[in-house]
């Protein structure tokens, strides 16, 4: 049977380096997880073998590493400068595609000062960036995940469908508590500080998760998303994950207690997951950032 060769990639996946700044007796880190993708004239590798299109994802590798020297500065612009290296520089390779995650660190405290060159986990949150280039231009996302979020109060869920297999009780007031995964898409690559850019982006969605009385996941979902483009005029897009990190309240009555809201069971799963994309009406065509990823980050 007549086979032919359909879309396909290669990279080296989840390059971890991490670069100390010693900037005198104060040092800072740079700790990232990098994953770069390549794709273009690659028919005979897969039909033949025949490597002479093919750059080792070894020598990938080493350029994270080669380029880390330089300094790093903020992940958006260390994905784009990557990217456009391996995009200009091979003539096999149409595109390049860079992920990068950032896990950040924070410094120890000594006698009430931070210490110059002692870190800690600054917890679980990881900001997130992706670049491609290619001949027809460059596109960029910024992005965070495991942004762990709650409110004790302020949320409800009410209205709903019910049926014969319906045992939710309806809620007026509930804990609304999730772990959010966003990206979002810049209208172009003109942003010129993109530690700024991000992080008014992220203060966007931030207050309005905590300004929105919530009736349900999504309702919150779409005014964070809402809050970023309207706030941001560099974002168009933003697509989003979260799931629902339920909370029941604790049945105290056969202690002969009550519990008003009080004492809760917190449940990793099952759980509900909201998913969403919203963008502006004016938005620019995405081009191929969202790809190969599926409609939504996760």
């Amino acid at each position: 049977m007549a086979t032919s060769l359909g879309a396909n990639q290669y990279g080296k996946a989840e390059v971890r380096v991490v670069r100390v700044h010693r900037d005198g007796d104060t040092h800072s880190l740079k700790d990232l997880n990098v994953s770069i993708t390549l794709s273009g004239d690659l028919e005979a590798v897969h039909t033949t073998g025949e490597n002479a299109n093919v750059v080792p994802t070894d020598t990938q590798k080493n350029t994270v590493y080669v380029f880390a020297k330089d300094g790093i500065g903020a992940i958006e612009a260390f994905a784009l400068r990557l990217g456009r290296h391996f995009a200009a520089r091979f003539a096999s390779i149409g595109r390049a595609r860079v992920h990068v995650e950032e896990y950040s660190w924070a410094r120890l405290e000594v006698d009430g000062s931070p210490h110059p060159h002692a870190f800690r986990r600054a917890g679980n949150e990881v900001r997130t960036a992706t670049a491609v280039c290619d001949a027809e231009g460059e596109w960029v996302l910024s992005g965070l995940a495991d942004l762990v979020v709650l409110k004790s109060t302020g949320s409800e869920f009410t209205g709903f469908i019910e049926d014969a297999y319906t045992t939710l009780a309806p809620a007026t007031d509930r804990i609304l508590a999730t772990a959010v995964s966003a990206r979002w898409r810049h209208a172009g690559n003109a942003t010129e500080d993109w530690d700024a850019s991000f992080a008014a982006s992220r203060e966007l969605m931030l207050e309005a998760f905590a300004r929105t009385h919530s009736l349900s996941l999504q309702q919150s979902l779409h005014a964070m998303a809402t809050a970023a483009i309207d706030g941001r005029p560099e974002v168009v897009e933003v697509r989003m994950s979260m799931p629902n990190k339920h909370h029941f309240a604790v049945d105290l009555s056969p202690f002969g207690l009550e519990n008003p809201n009080e004492v809760f069971h917190a449940d990793d799963r099952p759980y509900g997951l909201i998913e969403a994309a919203v963008q502006a009406d004016d938005a620019p065509a995405a081009g191929p950032a969202w790809d190969p990823y599926p409609l939504l980050p996760g």
